[in-house]
């Protein structure tokens, strides 16, 4: 379907509309807080909030492909994921809305108790707040606009509290409610399977205009627009994810959706140790890998989403044990002792820190500036397979050079960070920051 959709004057109107608006932000802790026991009802405020958002989110990313620098947007690869988003821009804003009777419409708009009065979310510690209102990270070249999304001329929205919060507890939902709320559901599933192979597909785009343009390098201003468009893409999955989860999941003590509420770090980082270490052994065809050695509180909970923070640390553990084992050599029954690799983790204050140290002989200190680039990689003739669509962290993209600049993405997408200090000759440690107070807002590029 989509090889045959165009975007018409009339859709692009409607686009150019929708980018007018700023996007909404939303804390982890609000979601929780927001989906805990959800009634039909609350859904449904849900599924009315995500049709008025999502297009906003989507219309954003749909002038930005087509307004890239430097004849990005003429890419093929880069015309089809500008098609992707336009259809499911398109899908969202015809979605017919549900017609309710006037006593119903009246209890969506009456807000929650004071008992129930959300905390408010703190702007995103990885990214500073200017005067003028701009953006920027704290560690980085991304910068923006108000609002983060960066158009100039942007229309005013009702704070998000008075459209996503409502007390909906006590009241009979009519069956065409949890009809809507399935149907809207679907869509999501089919928008969220649409955009799969968007990294990916992106990514080749990427390949398409190196070549095209004889390119070794992509500028900072690709580097800085590739790091808006996956942290936009981050955040679109994540209400779809949890939205979806909240729709179809049975419910769980311990999660909302897909955060949460009492996530074991030490557990998570052990299966990221074991996945990793499997992954390593498979590819060198050894019968052992360098040892990882994990010190972590065992019963150390916090809110998050566990699926972010494993992608992350089996990233940073596959990269340390490739360092190790090419510096060392592949154990082939010659006596070859790795040094272990340590993951230590320690709760602070307001963070949670895990230190990777591994003895991989480092990485020279003029090519550290480099690391944070997408396609800095050694595989420059390959093409990406077009119909991969496994998460954004798998075979592929192992060679890619997406692992790192991606895993500092979803770092900071919940208010933590990423950073790396390298001894040249020794070895690399890399540092994970979450931000265990779970309020801070997403970032909206």
């Amino acid at each position: 379907m989509s090889a045959a959709f165009r975007i018409t004057p009339t859709l692009w109107d409607k686009i150019h509309h929708f980018a007018s608006f700023p996007q909404t932000g939303v804390s982890l802790q609000q979601m929780v807080l927001f989906g805990q026991n959800p009634s039909q009802g609350t859904l449904l405020k849900a599924s009315q909030f995500l049709a008025e958002e999502l297009p906003v989110r989507l219309a954003h990313r749909v002038k930005e492909l087509d307004e890239l620098p430097h004849n990005l947007s003429a890419m093929p690869s880069i015309q089809k994921v500008k098609l992707w988003y336009a259809q499911s821009f398109e899908e969202l804003i015809t979605f017919p809305p549900i017609a309710l009777p006037p006593d119903i419409r009246q209890a969506l708009m009456v807000p929650r108790s004071d008992d129930l009065v959300l905390p408010e979310s703190k702007p995103n510690p990885s990214f500073i707040k200017y005067a003028d209102g701009s953006t920027q990270y704290t560690h980085g070249h991304c910068n923006s606009n108000a609002n983060g999304n960066g158009f100039n001329k942007l229309k005013l929205r009702v704070p998000m509290e008075r459209r996503y919060y409502a007390n909906t507890n006590n009241i009979s939902w009519p069956p065409a409610v949890q009809d809507y709320n399935k149907r809207f559901t679907k869509v999501l599933e089919n928008i969220k399977s649409r955009h799969d192979p968007t990294v990916t597909t992106v990514a080749q785009g990427v390949l398409e205009w190196k070549r095209s343009q004889n390119a070794r390098h992509i500028g900072l201003d690709i580097q800085a627009w590739l790091d808006r468009f996956y942290l936009s893409r981050i955040g679109i999955r994540f209400l779809i994810g949890q939205h979806v989860a909240l729709n179809t999941h049975q419910a769980h003590e311990d999660y909302v959706g897909i955060i949460c509420t009492k996530a074991n770090v030490h557990d998570i980082v052990q299966e990221a140790i074991e996945n990793a270490r499997f992954v390593c052994e498979e590819h060198y065809a050894m019968f052992k890998g360098p040892p990882v050695q994990l010190i972590c509180p065992k019963h150390l909970i916090f809110p998050y989403v566990p699926g972010h923070l494993s992608h992350i640390c089996f990233e940073l553990l596959k990269n340390s044990l490739r360092a190790v084992v090419e510096r060392y050599g592949v154990d082939d029954d010659t006596g070859v002792v790795y040094p272990p690799i340590k993951v230590i983790v320690v709760e602070g204050k307001e963070d949670i820190t895990i230190k990777i140290s591994d003895e991989g002989g480092g990485i020279a200190r003029s090519a550290i500036s480099l690391i944070w680039t997408y396609m800095y990689t050694t595989m420059e003739s390959q093409d990406i397979d077009q119909n991969f669509k496994a998460s954004d962290f798998k075979a592929p993209m192992a060679g890619f050079g997406y692992g790192l600049p991606l895993s500092r993405l979803y770092a900071r997408y919940f208010g933590g960070d990423l950073r790396l200090i390298s001894m040249d000759g020794f070895g690399t440690d890399v540092y994970i920051h979450l931000n265990r107070l779970s309020s801070s807002q997403e970032p909206l590029p």
